[in-house]
């Protein structure tokens, strides 16, 4: 399986084969666009030297601010979701043996399962786990039982409405359509 977000080869490469990185750029994903979001592991990677739960848990949080501010930069706040993603990295570190893929693998779980996992993950709430949980059924190979009910509408099969719809330049077309829409309709 091979992702297709952010339109950076080497980026859309570290979340195919990396289950944190795809988890970090997930829990970036808010206040800037998905292809910033989803490329921020690939920097920190770069900029660090490694991209794993119990390095970065322990990493200077001084320090890993300033990579995140780094131009460019890995988030447009910097402070704080560096310390979002240094909390995320302890939980897997500590609660899941530094595995990211044991949140949706360990102990053959159903997609509510998953879906309880996730949001007990810190900077996952509702919405971003589901979303999650969908981009894991749609994209990553997750097969568990219920996935696309637990993520729902996220999981609905021909839909256009977050990252875990996004298999090309044209879906992320659609996608940013769908959110416009919303956002227009929100506003009403």
């Amino acid at each position: 399986m091979e992702l297709h977000i952010t339109g950076d080869d080497a980026a859309d490469r570290l979340l195919s084969d990396d289950p944190l990185a795809l988890l970090i750029g997930m829990l970036l994903d808010q206040q800037i666009a998905m292809e910033t979001a989803f490329t921020g592991p690939k920097k920190i990677q770069e900029r660090t030297g490694e991209l794993s739960a119990s390095t970065l848990a322990t990493y200077d949080p001084e320090k890993l601010v300033e990579v995140f501010r780094e131009s460019p930069a890995v988030h447009r706040f910097p402070g704080s979701m560096a310390g979002r993603v240094q909390s995320l990295c302890d939980a897997v570190a500590t609660e899941w043996d530094d595995d990211a893929a044991a949140i949706w693998t360990s102990g053959d779980p159903d997609g509510a399962e998953v879906l309880r996992r996730l949001k007990k993950l810190p900077g996952f709430g509702e919405q971003k786990a589901k979303i999650f949980l969908a981009l894991l059924g749609k994209q990553y190979g997750f097969d568990g039982d219920g996935w696309r009910e637990a993520s729902a509408p996220y999981g609905e099969d021909g839909a256009f409405r977050s990252v875990a719809d996004i298999t090309s330049p044209e879906s992320l077309a659609k996608v940013r359509e769908h959110k416009k829409a919303m956002k227009a309709a929100a506003k009403g």
